[in-house]
């Protein structure tokens, strides 16, 4: 076993997987303390490096082209310090970082694991329900469903489609892009057939971002719970999350019921939804239809 604690958090290895667990000091991007404990399979690593500096220095895990939604989605368009992938060494943990890279460096060389892209995503994604504000509007994703609240301060154009509704049925993919100089970033759903590309300001689909502030750190996460929930990109139609290793397959069902781990899934969902909005996370609307959607899988034929 290899462990590497740091500010940002914790980083395990047990031959098999790296445990990354986010720190929850002041100063540690919320982006990563949203996205919360995860761990990443040794199959989706391409390798791993330690980059010296002055003090202490910087690790980089780096993952497997499409392995990843999250990485998928943002296409490194994450700052630093962002980056569940990378964390800042002290000056008194460099050996132990050392020791870390050289442990899982012999487990690929061993697994004899591919650094090629993937057909699958091997990560399952962020959990949901997901709740992420942009400058002019208000996106929420159950796991099922995309909606898109606008602000006072949205286009005349977007304000004229009003509120947007997607199914996951209705997503050809999702995009995700950070502000780059004067140029806004944007979190965009692209709806099968769709083929016009507004500016973000002016297309109804999409929600417009500036700077890469706390908020967009968690419309980036929502990017990559659909992402996760799409097919991959590599084109094979499969759903994604259907292949996600993380992901239990789902149990044959009798007409009419729904399985014992269904129900567990419903109840989980239904005790994140109450913490969400006893967090101020969902409004008392968003978790009042959140929580309707999910009731309404309990019932027969739902």
């Amino acid at each position: 076993m290899a462990e590497l604690m740091v500010r940002d958090g914790t980083w395990s290895f047990d031959g098999e997987s790296v445990r990354i667990v986010p720190g929850r000091e002041r100063g540690v991007h919320k982006l990563r303390q949203d996205l919360g404990e995860f761990t990443v399979p040794l199959a989706a690593l391409a390798g791993l490096a330690y980059e010296p500096a002055r003090k202490g220095g910087r690790l980089r895990l780096r993952l497997r082209d499409g392995a990843d939604p999250l990485l998928q989605v943002t296409g490194g368009g994450l700052p630093d310090d962002a980056n569940p992938y990378q964390v800042a060494v002290d000056p008194g943990r460099v050996e132990v970082a050392e020791y870390f890279v050289d442990a899982v460096r012999q487990a690929l060389m061993l697994e004899q694991i591919p650094d090629g892209p993937c057909d699958r995503y091997l990560l399952p994604g962020p959990s949901v329900p997901l709740s992420a504000a942009g400058m002019d509007g208000l996106a929420t994703f159950d796991g099922e469903r995309v909606q898109i609240e606008w602000r006072w301060n949205t286009s005349e154009t977007k304000r004229h489609w009003g509120p947007r509704d997607f199914a996951l049925a209705d997503l050809a993919a999702v995009e995700w892009r950070a502000a780059a100089g004067l140029e806004s970033g944007y979190l965009r759903f692209r709806t099968h057939g769709g083929t016009e590309r507004l500016k973000p300001e002016h297309d109804p689909n999409s929600i417009e971002l500036w700077g890469f502030k706390k908020e967009s750190g968690t419309t980036a996460l929502l990017a990559a719970a659909v992402a996760a929930r799409l097919p991959h990109p590599s084109g094979d139609g499969a759903p994604a999350a259907a292949a996600a290793p993380a992901l239990a397959p789902p149990a044959q069902e009798t007409a009419g019921t729904a399985p014992a781990e269904d129900h567990d899934a419903l109840l989980r969902r239904l005790r994140e939804l109450g913490e969400l909005h006893r967090d101020g996370i969902l409004t008392e609307a968003e978790f009042t239809a959140a929580k309707a959607a999910v009731l309404q899988r309990f019932q027969p034929g739902g």
